[in-house]
């Protein structure tokens, strides 16, 4: 029936010196990490921002907590002392330094800071949590008010701190000071010698004596308050004073009643002996008096002028009486005028007088009542002074005695005191900003990458070569805005496009891989459908037909077949209707009719599939359809065959059995490396060359991202001025 089928060509083997090339592979760069952020930017970065934004608005809204840090210092005493019986138990190592530590640590420090607390220290730490505290409820003891500071050694000093946290600022600065005084009271009471009981007792009798001065104090002052003294001695001289000042001037005012007394008893005398009241000074010199005593005069002497040249019946004799009729009246008014004022002034000098004896009273009285108070007074102010004297002689005892008594201690002092600080140290945005960037930083690097090896889609030249393991052929740009009638033969048209000189590279790449010679066969195929074996199938075949290899390109996608319409073809004859009638092999294949081979170009042929089949799996497995692929190849240099894709059918493994090489198409973003593992797996059994594997449908930007072809724009910048 068929001509016996020719060997299989074998592989070439390839030289000895082959076996020592270095093998290369393709290994991730920080390039490949910063695609893997840019194209999983929005998926990573939402997620960084709400891990980083929630956990710093958590942190943020913790409760504020204040720090307050104190500084003790042990320092060594001199070498050289003068004083006798002193003793240098000397601060010589750490390890004395870590014990003062865990003493500052303990429980009996921690107790004894709790007794030592007065009521309004316990008020200060207890006041941050009575916010919050439900009604009727107790506050908090004063023990569970605040926590053990953090206790610390400077290395290489003799330094220990003591860092108190509480919610309040002078709250935790009370506790820091609390511990270094309390510290400092256990470590001399512990460390003192023979005048520690006497201590105690001089501070037990200081005390006593400051109470006693204190209260009698309080006494004197409250006796002052209720009588209404500065100090007795000072209010003596300011009663003394003011009666002095109430004696001159009542001395005044007396003198000056005497004297308006005379002038009127003067005035009432004058009137009744009939004299003229202008001779009375006080009269005489009143207000206008004097003017009026002065016109008089003239308008008189002028009527003397005036009588010797005129009678008393003249007009200006007349007139001139006249006037001084008038003088004399006003005269005469100013006089009563003079005289009422007299007794005005009188009147008043009477009325002052009586007042300031009256406050002349007063005062002799208050100096009758400072002196009967001068013996309670001094009563209580010698008992005062006696009781502030005791006071202090016990304090300078106390002074020397503990002074004695510290020279034979540790010399302990504190550097720093606590202060309360002016801001908390927690919630520190300026830490939680740091915090929540690096771990934003971190997720959203965390995110993509992870995502990058859970997502197990084919995306990269990286992706093709490590993990399937196979070379990649070339990567064809997306093709979706190119027309139908035009993108399956763009290398056929040879329009300068970057589709074109993608397509040529596979096919370079193809024939570079290749290790068979022609004539031989192809295979084209994929996982899923529409990742694009068609249209690589239509222009590999036009790019091997262009490069003058007799090509013919065949169409073995029985179920769906599609090349016809690309090459606006009928598909009445080809594989299935070759098959139903009778699978001759006999005839010349390019002239059968059954078969309708159609030439499309120069070195370019057709064979389409003949219609439609279900189940095609009885003409693929059948010996006259490998026969026939057999028979092709002595007619043509190369067969390209497309065929179903292998996650669909099982069709395209029966065609593998039947071809030499196998070029696998993966459409960027759709198929599953694990999937591509696995057919790559069945295609190595059966015993196939795989060329390797076409990456498509990659946007110019993704082709220059996620392959090795970095100069994809330099094509277009090359290319785009003669296009």
């Amino acid at each position: 029936m068929a001509d016996a089928l020719p060997p299989k060509p074998t592989l070439p083997i390839p030289p000895a010196s082959s076996k020592d090339d270095e093998e290369i592979i393709e290994r991730r760069t920080l390039r490949d990490y910063y695609i893997i952020l840019r194209e999983r930017v929005w998926i990573s970065l939402p997620i960084a921002l709400l891990v980083s934004i929630g956990l710093g608005y958590y942190q943020s809204r913790e409760t504020p907590l204040y720090q307050s840090k104190a500084t003790m210092q042990f320092e060594k005493p001199d070498r050289i002392v003068t004083v006798e019986g002193v003793t240098r138990p000397e601060v010589t190592s750490d390890i004395d330094i870590n014990t003062y530590i865990e003493i500052l640590r303990s429980n009996q420090l921690r107790a004894r800071v709790v007794d030592s607390l007065a009521p309004d220290e316990i008020k200060t730490l207890q006041s941050p949590y009575l916010k919050n505290l439900p009604p009727g409820t107790a506050p908090r003891p004063p023990g569970a008010a605040f926590r053990t500071p953090d206790i610390g050694s400077v290395r290489n000093s003799y330094l220990i701190t003591i860092s108190a946290v509480h919610e309040d600022p002078v709250a935790a600065a009370l506790v820091a000071n609390k511990y270094i005084d309390q510290f400092m009271d256990y470590v001399y009471e512990t460390k003192g010698g023979k005048d520690v009981y006497a201590v105690k007792w001089l501070t037990e009798r200081a005390d006593v004596l400051r109470k006693e001065s204190e209260a009698d104090e309080m006494n004197l002052q409250r006796y002052m308050q209720e009588q209404k003294l500065v100090s007795l001695d000072e209010s003596v001289n300011l009663v003394n004073a003011r009666l002095q000042t109430v004696q001159a001037r009542l001395t005044e005012t007396h003198l000056a009643r005497l004297e308006l007394e005379s002038q009127l008893k003067q005035v009432e005398t004058y009137a009744q002996e009939g004299r003229n009241l202008l001779e009375i000074g006080a009269i005489a010199g009143y207000e206008q008096v004097p003017s009026l005593k002065t016109l008089l005069a003239q308008q008189k002497s002028e009527q003397a002028n005036l009588a010797e040249r005129y009678l008393e019946r003249h007009p200006k004799m007349i007139d001139i009486a006249n006037q001084i009729s008038v003088t004399e009246e006003r005269l005469q008014k100013s006089i009563d005028l003079a005289i009422a004022d007299l007794k005005t002034r009188l009147e008043k000098v009477v009325d002052s007088e009586k007042i300031l004896e009256r406050e002349k009273l007063a005062q002799d009285n208050e100096v009758y009542r400072l002196r009967d108070l001068r013996v309670e007074y001094n009563i209580r102010k010698q008992k005062a002074d006696v009781s502030k004297n005791s006071y202090m002689g016990i304090l300078d005892r106390l002074s020397q005695t503990t002074t004695t008594k510290n020279l034979e201690k540790i010399p302990l002092h504190p550097l720093d005191r606590a202060v309360p600080s002016g801001s908390p140290f927690t919630p520190n945005m300026g830490r939680i900003i740091k915090t929540c960037s690096g771990l934003g930083i971190l997720i959203f690097i965390g995110v993509a990458v992870g995502l990058s090896f859970i997502d197990d889609r084919i995306k990269s030249a990286w992706d093709v070569e490590h993990f399937i393991g196979v070379n990649l052929l070339g990567i064809i740009p997306d093709l979706s805005q190119t027309k139908d009638d035009e993108k399956y033969q763009i290398v056929l048209s040879n329009k300068q496009t970057p589709g074109l000189e993608a397509f040529l590279s596979v096919y370079s790449s193809a024939k570079i891989h290749s290790k068979l010679d022609f004539p031989k066969s192809i295979l084209i195929t994929s996982t899923i459908p529409g990742e694009g074996k068609t249209l690589i199938s239509c222009n590999l075949a036009c790019s091997f037909a262009r490069h003058g290899r007799n090509t013919l390109l065949v169409d073995c996608d029985l179920r769906r077949p599609m090349l016809h319409r690309h090459f606006k073809q009928t598909n009445n004859a080809g594989i299935i209707s070759w098959y139903e009638n009778g699978a001759n092999l006999e005839s010349d294949l390019p002239s059968n009719p059954q078969l309708g081979i159609v030439k499309i170009a120069d070195n370019l042929s057709i064979l389409c599939s003949g219609g439609r089949s279900k189940s095609p799996s009885e003409i693929l497995e059948s010996p006259s359809f490998g026969q026939l692929i057999e028979k092709l190849k002595r007619c043509y240099d190369l067969v390209v065959i497309d065929s179903p894709p292998l996650g669909a059918v099982t069709d395209g493994m029966l065609i593998a059995e039947r071809t030499d090489e196998v070029i696998y198409v993966c459409r960027f973003n759709r198929a599953y490396r694990k999937h591509i593992r696995l057919y790559m797996k069945s295609l190595r059994s059966g015993k196939n060359e795989i060329l390797g594997v076409v990456l498509n449908g990659l946007s110019p930007r993704r082709i220059e991202y996620y392959s090795n072809y970095r100069y994809y724009r330099s094509y277009k910048k090359y290319y785009g001025a003669q296009t």
